[in-house]
């Protein structure tokens, strides 16, 4: 399986496809267009919403070239087809969200063993991305997360990269949640002992199963114990 997790997928700003560092370029070199792809939501429940924004990144992608001879959406309505839909599957997109609601969801399908024997092309963003790791960071997002004594910041994801990825870097470095700094008080101590992965937008992680290689391309910084470097 090769996989592409992007900290972010679609520049909305644009509606294009974050392309600063060519990923595109290489996809168009690993699958034949069109084919046939499976979305994957990040909030399972709110199906109007996951459609609209699949909608919007099929429309991104074909303006770039990537056309599909068609798509399906996996979400709550869809549960008991899983493992027809992937096998259905060209290109596998896991959207981004809140990621510890995709985390259950991959978790309640058993998306992990599902994907055993895929040989397409799982493309992740930003919360896609994380879940792709064998730990993920759920790292505290909303309000009340940093503070909630039950709250899971470690949790098992899909086991594709041993890389925690944090998305988005520059758009949360400078956050406060729950009257603490994100990055300082939060993310630093938790860095102990782990290795995170921060990255700018269009920045990626590039990998091949088969091939067995892995590199994270564009700009990114490297947490590790407390100490960043770029």
């Amino acid at each position: 399986m090769r996989y592409y997790l992007c900290s972010s997928l679609v520049d909305y700003s644009k509606m294009e496809l974050h392309n600063e560092y060519h990923w595109v370029e290489d996809l168009l070199e690993h699958v034949k267009f069109p084919c046939h792809a499976l979305l994957v939501a990040s909030s399972p429940d709110e199906i109007e919403k996951t459609r609209k924004y699949a909608q919007e990144i099929v429309d991104v992608m074909e303006n770039h070239g990537l056309c599909l001879s068609g798509f399906d959406i996996l979400d709550r309505n869809s549960t008991k087809h899983t493992k027809e839909l992937v096998d259905k599957a060209d290109i596998i997109i896991a959207m981004g969200g809140h990621v510890p609601t995709q985390n259950a969801f991959f978790q309640e399908i058993d998306l992990k063993k599902q994907l055993q024997g895929f040989c397409g092309i799982w493309i992740g963003s930003s919360a896609g991305s994380m879940n792709s790791a064998t730990l993920v960071y759920a790292q505290p997002e909303l309000e009340g997360e940093v503070i909630d004594p039950t709250y899971q910041r470690f949790i098992p994801g899909l086991g594709l990269t041993e890389k925690m990825i944090l998305p988005h870097y520059s758009s949360w470095k400078n956050d406060v949640v729950d009257g603490l700094r994100l990055l300082e008080d939060v993310t630093y101590p938790d860095s102990q002992g782990h290795t995170f992965y921060l990255m700018e937008d269009g920045s990626y992680v590039l990998g091949d199963t088969e091939e067995k290689i892995e590199e994270v391309v564009g700009e990114h910084y490297v947490l590790r114990d407390g100490v960043i470097v770029q």
